[in-house]
């Protein structure tokens, strides 16, 4: 069996509308029983490879196996075997948490008794256990993406996808479905695919993450590795006046972020930087390099910049709904 669970090789998206790429030549292998975070910004392409590795879009050129299947040649074989919490999905007003997991496993095949046996575990996992039985429509918006969660975890696949899952959580909400991704990965054996752009997400929960920009993979790797291999030091130093950008430059490389100069260096240079401000009176920030650093490194800017708008262009309709 191949180590990796998703393989893709040239892939390609131009939606016809725009004639501009969603994806642009993108290689990626994504290993077995683990998580994987596409990190970036919203248009970068993280939803649209999704959406082909899904076989809810079909792509303009090159190949996407999934399970060592091609996505075109199968793809009933293979969603079969996956779930996904889209970023765009809502739950039905009409029904309440109960009735949406409940369908979530019987749209796969599982009985009624099979379903009701696994709903309240998955609620209490995610604090949903006193709303159970309340309508959608009265939910707010963070227990609303708790249902579309809750839909795919309790589904027994090999292969979960997750796009921007804990976009509207409170930061206790956030971190249960960290918790619970944890818990799937080291207690089952799955394997997690998620997109986001939040990047303490990115470095709480990925084995390993791929920086997607404009279509194109800038780096991938463990977290770690990310930041060793493109930022070097791992150090930095933040100061909001009383230095020249070409003063800071003889301690490290050294940026423009917004109002303050920012160092890249050693701890012990960084004691250096420290002890001059002392002597200046001038108040420092020091912190470990983050995947922003090495983000705004790469792709020449923060991620939350104002985002492109490519692929949300609902030009093509989607391949088919995930069940059996």
């Amino acid at each position: 069996m191949s180590e990796s669970i998703i393989e893709a090789q040239d892939l390609v998206k131009i939606y016809r509308k725009t004639k501009v790429p969603a994806i642009d030549g993108l290689t990626l292998d994504i290993k077995r029983r683990g998580i994987f975070t596409l990190l970036g910004r919203n248009g970068a392409g993280k939803t649209t490879f999704l959406r082909i590795a899904t076989t809810q879009l079909v792509p303009t050129s090159g190949t996407m196996r999934v399970f060592g299947i091609d996505v075109m040649e199968d793809p009933k074989s293979i969603r079969r075997r996956i779930a996904i919490t889209p970023q765009e999905a809502r739950p039905l007003f009409t029904l309440n948490p109960r009735d949406h997991i409940a369908l979530s496993l019987m749209m796969r095949g599982a009985s009624r008794a099979e379903a009701n046996a696994k709903i309240d575990p998955v609620l209490r996992t995610l604090d949903l256990a006193d709303v159970g039985k309340v309508h959608s429509e009265e939910l707010s918006g963070g227990l609303r993406q708790r249902i579309l969660i809750a839909m795919t975890i309790v589904c027994d696949v090999e292969l979960m996808f997750l796009d921007e899952p804990t976009i509207g959580l409170d930061p206790l909400g956030r971190r249960k479905v960290w918790q619970e991704l944890i818990r799937l990965k080291n207690k089952e054996g799955r394997t997690i695919v998620l997109t986001t752009h939040y990047m303490d997400e990115a470095e709480a929960l990925s084995d390993d993450l791929a920086i997607i920009d404009r279509g194109h993979v800038l780096a991938k790797g463990n977290p770690r590795e990310v930041k060793q291999r493109n930022i070097g030091p791992k150090t930095r130093v933040d100061v909001a006046e009383g230095f020249t950008f070409e003063e800071l430059s003889s301690y490290g490389t050294t940026i423009r972020a917004g109002n303050l100069l920012r160092v890249f260096t050693t701890d012990e240079v960084a004691q250096e930087i420290s002890r001059e401000a002392l002597r200046r009176k001038v108040p420092i920030s020091i912190s470990p390099v983050t995947l922003d650093d090495v983000f705004v490194q790469l792709a020449g800017g923060e991620i939350e910049e104002e985002e492109r708008k490519v692929e949300n262009q609902e030009e093509e309709p989607q391949r088919g709904v995930l069940t059996k």
